[in-house]
């Protein structure tokens, strides 16, 4: 799992760091520079793969910016040249690091490597500062070539795989519904979440013959996303019909459906379109946290989006249950969020180390820092033992709050 991300020269990140777990929450104000920290990992993971552009950022859900505007700007920090990021890496004893600078397109949208290691277990096992001049073409990355030597068991490779795999996924109502093409068809369901319906029939799909019974999390994850969905009996994915969506409405060949408990027998089947936007948004967190092949890093941008307060937090148990809680045949998984909704916090165990809570805030300078809000003494004190977190973001009790 990756233990840290450290980032320097980044939009508001100037010599940032951030400790993670298995969940991570951001909280804060707009314009905190959340989803600076998710698109500054997204940069990273391009380079992980091999070569960043306007074509590779996208895929992984970082908006493009013009000429200089990828630098820190802050006007008490100095403007570097370089964009530093660094991602550290510990499992079963092993460690890894990948760091990289790199200089962010003048002209074009091609960056540059200025620098770029690699580290498995303390011992290097490529730095770009040691090759012959122009042996190295400045606009590709040595890392994703090194990968294929590295052993299946490497700890670099495993760190390497799964930054080239991060994404941040912003799921939208008229996208889950199927009604707006999703720019980036990303496996499982699209970062905006145009392939809501093939995911929902891909896991669907997904069986574990040897599973003992208890053991079968994908359908756990299955009956707890239904659950969730209080006015629903059952739900899957069909082929399109005039009986299901008129043919007025633009869609795919595949619908998601859900069965109304409350309707007559024969009109229960209801089409994405028709369907409750917090439903659609239950699924697709269901599809990122169980899907195979998984997406291991992945960030999610607006958690809360379309939800009611009370479901959003059960929504984010039940996901934190789905990637932490041990099970057999489970990938392993890694996530960022971000939310602004308070009841989102009363879904979490803090208690847990593998789940976490970071409120991010701007300094007196501009920089972004991220401070994690740990369930200790001082905290208690502070809820006087019955004050719920919502209610101490709220009070400006943790941070992330704006100075409004």
């Amino acid at each position: 799992m990756i233990t840290k991300i450290t980032v320097d020269g980044f939009k508001s990140l100037a010599d940032f760091e951030i400790e993670l777990g298995q969940v991570n929450v951001l909280i804060g104000a707009n314009g905190s520079g959340k989803t600076n920290i998710l698109e500054a990992i997204g940069v990273l993971g391009a380079a992980a793969s091999g070569r960043v552009d306007g074509r590779r950022l996208p895929e992984r859900g970082v908006r493009l910016s013009g000429a200089g505007r990828y630098q820190s700007r802050l006007a008490e920090v100095p403007t570097l040249t370089t964009i530093t990021m660094k991602a550290e890496w510990e499992s079963g004893g092993k460690s890894a690091a990948y760091e990289v600078a790199l200089e962010p397109p003048a002209n074009g949208n091609v960056w540059r490597y200025a620098e770029e290691r690699g580290s498995a277990n303390g011992q290097p096992i490529l730095d770009r500062a040691g090759a012959p001049n122009g042996a190295l073409d400045p606009d590709a990355g040595w890392a994703a070539l090194k990968r294929v030597e590295l052993g299946q068991e490497s700890a670099a490779r495993e760190l390497l795989l799964w930054l080239d795999g991060y994404a941040i996924w912003a799921p939208n109502t008229p996208t889950l519904r199927g009604i707006v093409q999703d720019p980036q068809q990303r496996h499982p369901l699209g970062l905006s979440g145009g392939g809501l319906a093939d995911a929902v029939r891909h896991v669907e799909s997904m069986s574990w013959e040897d599973a003992e019974p208890g053991e079968d999390y994908v359908a756990d994850a299955l009956s707890d996303a239904l659950g969730l969905t209080d006015w629903a009996l059952g739900l899957g994915a069909d082929e399109r019909s005039e009986s299901l969506i008129s043919p007025d409405v633009p869609s795919g060949r595949l619908v998601v459906t859900f069965l109304d408990r409350f309707m007559a027998e024969g009109s229960r089947k209801l089409p994405a379109y028709e369907c409750s936007e917090g439903a659609l948004y239950v699924l697709a967190a269901a599809a990122l946290a169980v899907s195979s092949p998984p997406p291991s890093l992945l960030a999610i941008d607006d958690f809360d989006h379309a939800l009611n307060p009370r479901l959003a937090r059960a929504l984010v148990e039940c996901f934190c249950e789905w990637v932490t809680k041990p099970a057999w045949g489970r990938p392993g998984r890694q996530v960022l969020i971000t939310t602004h909704n308070p009841l989102i916090l009363d879904g979490l165990d803090l208690t847990d180390d593998r789940i976490r809570l970071f409120a991010v805030d701007r300094t007196s300078k501009g920089r972004t820092v991220a401070r994690r809000v740990v369930v200790d003494q001082k905290l208690m004190e502070k809820s006087e033992g019955e004050w719920p977190l919502s209610r101490l973001w709220v009070r400006g009790e943790i941070g992330g709050m704006p100075r409004v």
